[in-house]
């Protein structure tokens, strides 16, 4: 009788450490064309796996004007967003969703800081970076982000 009740006791503790303060989140990620051309994907998408996170979707595609102005919208208006728009629509991207426990600051942290320059070593743009208009990687900066960039 009494191994039964600890039997369901350990159960239920597991079950309840196993869903205890973890977000469940999606994220949006974009290798840039700069990581496709110089042959990094793989090694961005090998350092975002070994993360523990998920690829629940992933799209190679080229982006079109219209679709790189509704993602980088937030940045309309400002000196930067033409050049932007360009280089995002210049050469294939690979588009992913990533799935996990706190997927959008999970991988923030992998990815590092916009300027590869002031990004720690360790992190994708702080060992792969060259510099801040060419930063390989996109990631959603919120959950709200990701839910908007992964309905565009």
């Amino acid at each position: 009788m009494l191994e039964n009740h600890q039997l369901a006791f350990q159960k239920n503790h597991i079950k309840n450490l196993n869903t205890k303060e973890k977000k469940l989140e999606t994220t949006l990620i974009l290798i840039k064309p700069d990581g496709v051309q110089r042959s990094l994907s793989g090694e961005i998408l090998q350092r975002l796996e070994r993360s523990g996170l998920k690829i629940s979707g992933l799209k190679l595609l080229h982006v079109d004007e219209p679709l790189a102005k509704k993602h980088y919208a937030e940045h309309d208006g400002k000196p930067f967003f033409k050049d932007l728009v360009e280089y995002i629509c210049s050469a294939p991207i690979i588009a992913l969703a990533l799935s996990g426990p706190n997927a959008v600051q999970k991988s923030r942290s992998l990815i590092g800081k916009t300027n590869p320059l002031e990004s720690e070593p360790g992190t994708i743009r702080g060992d792969l970076g060259l510099e801040i208009s060419r930063n390989l990687i996109h990631g959603s900066a919120s959950i709200e982000d990701a839910k908007r960039e992964l309905n565009i």
